[in-house]
């Protein structure tokens, strides 16, 4: 019955890292809180579950998932420090400290998606829902994804906003999470 406390110590430093947006309900880290409590409430759900059967169909549905995600999260966090010139002045919307880039970055996973960071919490939470299928894991799933979507959707308004047209166009020709489909 541990799994309450770590629901509640995860969300409190979930809650101190998103104190800013939180105070910013239009910003993209307002609905990124809500993203990662989500995800949080169905790995605290499935914690049990994590290496039950680990040869059953779900649970290499389920690695596979994970281990995109993890590439993904490690890959974009990387280019971000090192093409997306941070600047911590830049004071458009509360964000993290790496997320103050001033520069588009096109190369690697954002040469074909818009948000691979999102896309790494998008693979999760479906690789978290798949240790143990169910309805309830499939609901909050679809639940993180929409508050993804709707991160992505206020992201790119900050992003047009701070970079313009130019962003507009890297828009055109990328997708949102997944390479030539979403």
């Amino acid at each position: 019955m541990l799994l309450l406390p770590v629901f509640i110590a995860g969300s409190a430093v979930i809650v101190y890292v998103s104190r800013a947006s939180l105070l910013a309900p239009r910003s993209h880290g307002f609905y990124r809180f809500f993203a990662w409590e989500t995800i949080l409430a169905l790995t605290v759900l499935n914690l049990d579950h994590w290496f039950y059967h680990p040869f059953a169909w779900h649970q290499l549905i389920s690695w596979f998932l994970l281990i995109v995600s993890l590439f993904l999260v490690i890959h974009a966090a990387h280019l971000l420090k090192q093409m997306g010139r941070q600047n911590t002045q830049r004071d458009d919307a509360p964000m993290l400290e790496f997320e103050k880039t001033t520069t588009i970055v096109t190369a690697g996973a954002y040469r074909y998606i818009r948000h691979p960071l999102y896309s790494s919490l998008f693979f999760l939470a479906w690789g978290v829902a798949f240790k143990v299928p169910s309805w309830l894991s499939g609901l909050l799933a679809v639940v993180a994804t929409l508050f993804l979507v709707a991160t992505a959707r206020a992201e790119e308004a900050e992003d047009i906003h701070f970079f313009g047209p130019a962003y507009q166009e890297y828009m055109k020709k990328t997708r949102m999470f997944i390479p030539f489909l979403f």
